[in-house]
């Protein structure tokens, strides 16, 4: 069996951070990018591989009319029951983990990057990738960046935030960090450039 030499990146941030934006400068650059969130909106759309299992354990009532996950109100339950959260990232996750590397099986390229949330909550997943990258940026800048693009009350995101990992948790565990408050975006591609090549020519 032929070893897998590719470069394996994961790249996590806060809600807001602006770790999105890194991953398409990533992939501008010729990684294969694997969005672990997208995985789970896939999971939870109709049909979706997660919907039976949710529906059995949570109720039919957190299905919504056309079959999909009812987001807002499960987001509400999991925010306000640690049990129910773990018991649907005990139903995610496993089904997330499977069509990740199913992806990474199919690609290609010779630099994959996860984009994964919660990573600096998973030990798991720093002992899958080669590198970290923590895309970070003030708590103040992420709750105004998401209330800008969501709607979303300046409480809602900071309840969310309170449910990640705090930002010297995800630094910690980082190789590298890329402090995106005021960056232009030139400025960011061109610094995510430069980290990128130093990284990808030493795989080589």
């Amino acid at each position: 069996m032929v070893a897998d030499t590719r470069l394996r990146i994961g790249l996590t941030g806060g809600i807001g951070s602006g770790k999105s934006t890194v991953a398409r400068l990533l992939a501008s650059l010729g990684a294969t990018v694997i969005d672990t969130d997208a995985i789970a909106r896939e999971l939870t759309l109709p049909g979706g591989g997660a919907i039976e299992p949710i529906r059995l354990a949570f109720g039919p009532e957190y299905i919504d009319a056309a079959g999909a996950l009812d987001r807002a109100r499960m987001r509400t339950l999991a925010f306000s029951d640690a049990d129910a959260k773990r018991r649907l990232e005990a139903i995610l996750h496993p089904l997330i983990g499977l069509e990740t590397e199913r992806r990474a099986a199919a690609a290609t390229e010779r630099v994959l990057v996860f984009d994964v949330p919660l990573l600096a909550e998973s030990a798991h997943w720093r002992t899958q990738v080669d590198k970290v990258l923590v895309v970070d940026c003030r708590e103040q800048t992420q709750v105004e960046r998401v209330v800008a693009r969501s709607g979303w009350t300046p409480d809602a995101v900071q309840s969310v935030i309170n449910q990640q990992a705090t930002r010297p948790m995800r630094r910690a565990c980082a190789d590298a960090v890329v402090f995106n408050d005021d960056l232009p975006i030139d400025a960011l591609a061109e610094h995510i450039r430069s980290l990128a090549s130093g990284w990808f020519e030493r795989r080589h």
